[in-house]
Order: structure tokens, then C-alpha cells, then sequence
């Protein structure tokens, strides 16, 4: 073999590295259609950076991420108080309907602090929150989803605006976790007794 074919030959699989990457590099960018990302109007007061960012949850587990989230500190302390951080940090693939400091505080504040000191009532509150699989914003306009305590609850919406059991808003939805998918919620949803 003449040094001319070996350096054709070179040439030929350099081409071959590098047609893929020139492929991959020239793909049209994703569109808007193609992932969803958060949604909802609560949305634009989630920092832009830090670890309560959407960049910054994303890296985090669940139950830690919602920690750096100043909105969800009442739920936190909720968790905390259940025993159920390593649970839900732990968990692989599930949906959070987390409720807002807000939502909490629609609850008279003498029946938070009974369920807050109820450890079995606020355990089978807070279960009821989760759903064990991924919920994005695809499967929220007509759904039903079993929760970890048992019952069930429905989504129904469109476009940005959905609804958990006809009485949560989802104030800022699709909010990604290192295993989990959050949609934040205005309502403290009641589990049927």
C-alpha cells in the first residue's frame, strides 16, 4: 500500500468521526413543543440561580430541593415532622403536588398545629401529595393518578392552567428534581377519611 492510500484511508475514517458530530451539530434546536419545562405563573418568583433555582433543584433529590425553595417552607417542616425526608429523597420517579406557605395558611392555625402534631394524620396527608411515577404536564388534562396513600387524585386543564381534585391550582408546574417531577399548588389537598 502506496503512503498515498494509508493517507486516504485516514482521511476516510476521520471523516467518518467526524460526519456524525457535524450531524448532531447541525439537528434543528429543540422547540418548545419538544420539552415543556415549568410552567405557571408562580414560575417567574423562583430565583434565577442558587440552589433554589430550577437549574438548582434539578441537581438536588426531592425533599432537599423543596428546602432551598423559601415558598415551601411550611411543607418542609411538614416533612420533617413526618419522618419522611428519606423517604422522598430516596424515591425514584415520582410526582410532588407540593402546596405553597400560602396553602398552608388557608388551614386555621389551630388545625395545622393539630395535624402538624399528629404524626399518622399528617404522614396520611402528605402521601396523598405523591404519586409514584412521573406526572409531566402531557398527562395533566385529563388524569387520575394514585397517590402513596392509597386514593386518588385528578388532574384536568389546558394550555398553563391545570387543576388538582377540581380544587389546587398548580401555581408553577414541571418542576424538575434528581427524581422527582414538582408541581408547586395553591391548595392543601384532603385526603376522603
Amino acid at each position: 500500500m502506496t503512503a498515498h492510500h494509508a493517507g486516504s484511508r485516514i482521511l476516510t475514517g476521520a471523516a467518518a468521526l467526524v460526519l456524525p458530530l457535524s450531524v448532531i451539530t447541525l439537528a434543528p434546536a429543540a422547540t418548545a413543543d419538544d420539552m415543556s419545562g415549568p410552567f405557571g405563573p408562580a414560575c417567574s418568583s423562583v430565583p434565577k440561580e442558587g440552589a433554589g433555582s430550577f437549574d438548582g433543584m434539578a441537581k438536588d433529590p426531592v425533599a432537599t430541593a423543596a428546602s432551598n425553595n423559601p415558598d415551601l417552607s411550611t411543607l418542609v417542616t411538614a416533612v420533617k415532622k413526618a419522618g419522611l425526608v428519606d423517604t422522598l429523597n430516596k424515591a425514584e420517579n415520582i410526582t410532588v403536588f407540593a402546596p405553597t406557605n400560602e396553602a398552608f395558611a388557608k388551614i386555621p392555625k389551630a388545625d395545622l398545629d393539630k395535624v402538624l402534631s399528629n404524626k399518622d394524620q399528617l404522614t396520611k396527608i402528605l402521601t396523598y401529595h405523591v404519586v409514584g411515577e412521573k406526572v409531566a404536564k402531557d398527562k395533566l388534562a385529563d388524569g387520575s393518578f394514585k397517590s402513596l396513600e392509597g386514593g386518588t387524585l385528578s388532574t384536568d386543564g389546558s394550555g398553563d392552567s391545570y387543576k388538582v381534585n377540581d380544587s389546587a391550582k398548580i401555581v408553577c408546574g414541571d418542576v424538575p428534581t434528581s427524581n422527582a417531577t414538582v408541581h408547586i399548588i395553591d391548595t392543601v389537598l384532603m385526603p376522603k377519611s
